[in-house]
């Protein structure tokens, strides 16, 4: 990446070049983006609030809010601006950041839904040695290699992209800059970076999605084994958000990146949209709605705020006795 490049500018043609469809599109993400900031922030409040969420899953749930968090910020605020103001040009510093970050978030998404799926598939198939196996050091050994591994993809990533010259109109056809419209605009022959890239990707995500597999595959053996049907129907819930999650997110993120450069095109967006700015708004409601521990959690934390505000109403009450009650008289 030479340093002629940080003159260059692109053009994000966005979501849609049609006026009218500007301000109706600003109002829906941006309340998209505040819902996801309000419901992700408020699931790792309630987590570090609540004693009895202090397990595994729930830790490693914190850093997917967290990682949800971040690439959401790295890809909205800028949409939004460009659908507000219209002006969707973009320095190649910032398109590099910009793609950088978000590689490093999606990435190590794959790889603490991978630790999650480990976390179940030891607490069903073998709860006895629970505690030992996935021990707190263990839990911030998977977190730590999750951000090992997507920062040093996201940096081969992002070398691929902006390694070649670029010419052209530089109008980069999407709302963000990704892989296969920013290659478009390279000068330079970029067959070997879709191969690396292309490679890379597949790594990640079928080396994570193979672990997800062989997980619930011994899980579904255990749950099936299991005598007690309310025992299975438990086993189940504490999978089913995880499942939710993992469906949505490899779903559209298959689509997008397990595919040559020539077959993309303009269903892109629409996919793009889903896992960019609709998955991460989803994500605390698929673990929360469905989810009889952090909805316990969130009612015990809702009587302890109203028990406060209540504390705080008499005691100002009482103040206001007191004062009222004094016998005043003048000098």
């Amino acid at each position: 990446m030479g340093g002629n490049h940080t003159q260059l500018k692109f053009i994000l043609l966005g979501i849609t070049e049609t006026p009218w469809a500007q301000a109706p599109l600003f109002g829906l993400f941006l309340l998209i983006y505040i819902v996801t900031l309000v419901g992700n922030i408020g699931l790792m409040v309630l987590v570090w609030l609540s004693p009895s969420l202090h397990t595994p899953m729930y830790f490693f749930l914190t850093h997917f809010s967290l990682a949800d968090i971040c690439y959401s910020t790295v890809i909205s605020p800028k949409m939004l601006t460009d659908l507000l103001f219209g002006n969707k040009t973009i320095s190649w510093a910032s398109c590099v950041t910009q793609f950088h970050l978000f590689a490093l978030f999606v990435t190590a998404e794959c790889h603490l839904l991978a630790a999650m799926a480990y976390d179940r598939h030891v607490a069903i198939c073998h709860p006895l040695s629970y505690a030992l196996v996935v021990s707190p050091q263990a839990c911030w050994q998977l977190v730590a290699w999750s951000y090992l591994v997507a920062s040093l993809s996201a940096l081969l990533y992002t070398s691929c992209t902006f390694g070649g010259s670029f010419c052209g109109p530089r109008r980069v056809d999407h709302f963000f800059c990704d892989v296969s419209p920013v290659l478009r605009l390279a000068c330079s022959d970029t067959r070997g970076s879709e191969v690396a890239i292309f490679t890379l990707a597949t790594a990640n995500g079928l080396g994570t999605i193979v672990v997800i597999l062989l997980s619930y595959g011994r899980i579904l053996r255990t749950v099936l084994g299991m005598r007690s049907a309310p025992s299975r129907a438990r086993a189940f819930r504490t999978c089913a958000s995880h499942l939710a999650s993992v469906s949505v997110f490899y779903g559209s993120l298959f689509f997008m990146y397990l595919q040559p450069a020539s077959r993309h095109g303009s269903r892109d967006k629409v996919a793009s949209v889903f896992y960019t700015v609709v998955s991460p708004m989803l994500n605390p409601f698929i673990y929360s709605l469905r989810n009889t521990e952090v909805k316990a959690a969130l009612g015990k934390c809702r009587r302890k705020m109203l028990n406060l505000c209540q504390h705080q109403r008499g005691a100002a009450r009482g103040i206001r006795e007191s004062w009222n009650g004094l016998d005043w008289k003048g000098p």
